[in-house]
């Protein structure tokens, strides 16, 4: 007799799918919590944008620096959610981002792997057979192994955010391609809702714009009614739109200025290449990954047989009539093969009808993840160790989260003889899924044993050295540079090369105003001073010109102006061109002379620091006279900030955004159609 769906066998299926589900589910997101809060940190680059917020709640507006317009910060949806806990709960910034990382992150794995589950369960049960069905993680384990996704679970970066969004739209994008169609009010309220989430992917971070917008064009291409399609259009774009007038109006460019200063429209695929080669090698990535297409290709080719066991049976004669109509009963609507249309109307009707189905949100995140992978190789990567792949292998992953391993109820069918058709079918289809379960099994097996073998493998070095490639393991680095294990705040920090000398020279120049320039003795720091008469206009305060922006700027006060020689806070430098042979993510280096120029300090010797040149100096000051630098200046320095300069600088952010200076004065005084300068004469 057959069980059905309320039979006490059922149950039992049921009972031991979702145990199997559950106890995956707790003790890897467990380990992960733990494994995470062991390497709680928070980076240099997760400092910066805890700055921001100090001046937001300072009442200076989303700016890195008192009265300068620049977004130096690349997730907008970080910024206002860090800023949001901070207001609400008054905690210690460095804290507020751990904690606020660390929970994103640890809830993004059971989120992403109850997607999983209920994309394959009940539809990879094997219902011919009514075996027990294990749901085991896969994908959630081969994440949570890797060393640098523990280490960014915390590090304040938006990485915990993103996955997170992730996990959530991937469950909300599965929901919906499982729900039947239709017109009522829920329907449309949880269809928007998912257009909002999906709307909200620029915000995160720019890239997954890809990743989002997919999934809008599949809710828009369905069949519904255009008034539904405009909804979605306006649930998911007001948002975004809105900021995006604002960034134009306020910042005066199209893109944060960390893109700008990154080039995120550049080309290094060798780097890309050696950066993939970072994130494996040290992991021996590559054989959870072949084992995890393994997996994919049989379920794929396990979900091919039981469509062909469905039209078998259905052929089949009388004498298999009731296991036909058990293997339909509990065949998932992704099966359902309707009769090939003719005609291009017909077809078109057909693909907007198979939209809804949960394979199109498979098809989605696999597309998606490629093309991120891509977009990062050809970038470069990034200077961190594997951080940029995460989230990409992490939407690679979503569909095998967890695997179903079907356990046959009676394995004996698969060797039992037989001469009718509808029981050699059955005992095929036994046989498949006993395979399946073998392979399954072994695929499980084998990555839980690599990930008990590799998960706390390091890079060589060990963070001492970061090496011709320009990849660090970026916690490791600070950890063992600053002698703490766990550096979270900004006085952890101090312990840092060049940090307590800093403060001290801070409150040395506090009232007089200086340029602090980095030494290399790691101890000290040079300085300029500023004239007794400062230009009209221009602020007597400290300047300090360093690479490590975050420490610095959440070590020094508010109104100490922090500017860096790659432009993720400073435009002037963000606006020159890329060196092709930089180290990767630190491309950008702009001479000291510019900030000496720009910030109004003393030019000539002896009061200028001998290391520098007061004639590149000088070139500087007349370099930075070029109108339309004059325009990109004034952009986002012109206090204050009106209703003419929103409109200004709302049309000058198409052309502020690539525009380009040379980083040599000298070049730009000739680009620029300027007047050089005459030698300055030995004295």
């Amino acid at each position: 007799m057959t069980a059905t769906s309320g039979s006490p066998a059922a149950r039992l299926r049921s009972r031991v799918a979702y145990g199997s589900f559950l106890v995956g589910a707790i003790g890897v997101t467990a380990f992960f919590a733990i494994g995470a809060w062991q390497r709680r940190w928070i980076a240099d680059d997760g400092l910066i944008v805890l700055r921001t917020i100090r001046n937001l709640l300072a009442g200076n507006g989303p700016v890195f620096n008192a009265g300068e317009r620049v977004e130096a910060n690349t997730s907008t949806a970080w910024t206002y959610l860090l800023w949001f806990f901070s207001w609400v709960t008054g905690g210690q910034l460095e804290y507020v981002a751990l904690w606020t990382a660390l929970i994103m992150s640890v809830a993004a794995i059971p989120l992403a792997m109850y997607g999983t589950m209920r994309l394959l369960w009940p539809a990879g049960s094997g219902a011919a057979n009514r075996g027990l069905t294990l749901l085991l993680p896969l994908g959630a384990i081969i994440y949570i192994t890797l060393p640098p996704a523990r280490d960014f679970a915390t590090s304040g970066l938006e990485n915990g955010l993103s996955i997170f969004w992730v996990a959530g739209l991937w469950c909300l994008f599965l929901a919906w391609t499982r729900r039947e169609a239709g017109d009522t009010r829920r329907e449309r309220a949880a269809v928007l809702f998912l257009a909002f989430v999906a709307g909200l992917a620029p915000l995160i971070r720019p890239e997954l714009t890809l990743l989002g917008g997919l999934v809008l064009l599949v809710l828009v291409c369905v069949r519904t009614t255009w008034w539904m399609r405009a909804g979605i259009v306006v649930a998911a774009g007001g948002l975004p739109v809105l900021y995006q007038i604002f960034r134009m109006g306020y910042y005066a460019v199209l893109v944060p200025n960390p893109a700008i200063a990154k080039d995120a429209s550049g080309s290094k695929w060798h780097q890309g290449l050696i950066y993939v080669g970072n994130m494996f090698g040290p992991y021996v990535l590559l054989f959870p990954v072949i084992l995890a297409l393994v997996a994919v290709a049989w379920l794929l080719y396990a979900r091919s047989a039981q469509r062909a066991a469905v039209a078998a049976l259905a052929e089949a004669p009388s004498s298999g009539r009731h296991a036909k109509n058990d293997e339909a009963k509990d065949d998932d609507n992704v099966l359902d093969e309707p009769s090939t249309p003719t005609g291009i109307r017909a077809r078109w009707d057909r693909l907007r009808g198979d939209l809804r189905r949960p394979r199109t949100a498979v098809v989605v995140v696999a597309v998606a993840g490629i093309v991120l992978s891509l977009y990062w190789i050809r970038q470069g990567g990034d200077f961190m160790h594997a951080r940029v792949l995460l989230t990409p292998l992490f939407i690679l992953l979503l569909p095998i989260m967890v695997i179903p391993v079907v356990l046959p109820q009676d394995a004996r069918l698969a060797w039992r003889p037989t001469t009718s058709a509808a029981d050699q079918i059955v005992r095929r289809k036994t046989r498949t899924t006993l395979g399946g379960a073998v392979l399954l099994g072994i695929i499980w097996i084998a990555t839980v044993s690599w990930a008990s073998i590799v998960n706390q493998n390091t890079l060589p070095g060990e963070g001492l050295d970061i090496g011709r490639s320009g990849i660090v393991d970026e916690r490791r680095f600070y950890a063992v540079n600053m002698g703490n294990p766990n550096p979270v705040t900004a006085q952890d920090y101090l312990e840092f090369p060049r940090m307590r000398a800093m403060v001290e020279a801070i409150d040395k120049f506090h009232h007089e105003g200086a340029v602090l320039i980095a030494s290399g003795d790691y101890d000290g720091w040079y300085y300029a001073r500023l004239p007794q008469k400062m230009p009209p206009n221009t602020p007597r305060q400290v300047t300090v010109y360093f690479l490590n922006l975050g420490m610095t700027g959440m070590l020094a006060p508010l109104d100490v102006r922090v500017v860096d020689q790659m432009g993720l806070a400073y435009p002037i430098a963000a606006h020159t061109d890329r060196l092709q042979d930089g180290r990767i993510g630190h491309d950008k280096i702009l001479p000291m002379e510019w900030v000496i120029a720009e910030s109004g300090a003393v030019g000539r010797y002896p009061v200028l620091p001998l290391f520098l040149d007061q004639e590149v100096v000088q070139q500087a000051q007349v370099a930075l006279t070029c109108p339309q630098t004059m325009d990109r200046i004034a952009s986002y320095k012109a206090q204050p900030w009106t209703f003419k300069r929103f409109q200004s600088s709302l049309r000058q952010s198409f052309d502020f955004t690539g525009y380009r200076i040379s980083r040599i004065p000298e070049y730009e005084i000739q680009r620029c159609g300027l007047t050089m300068p005459p030698r300055i004469r030995p004295k």
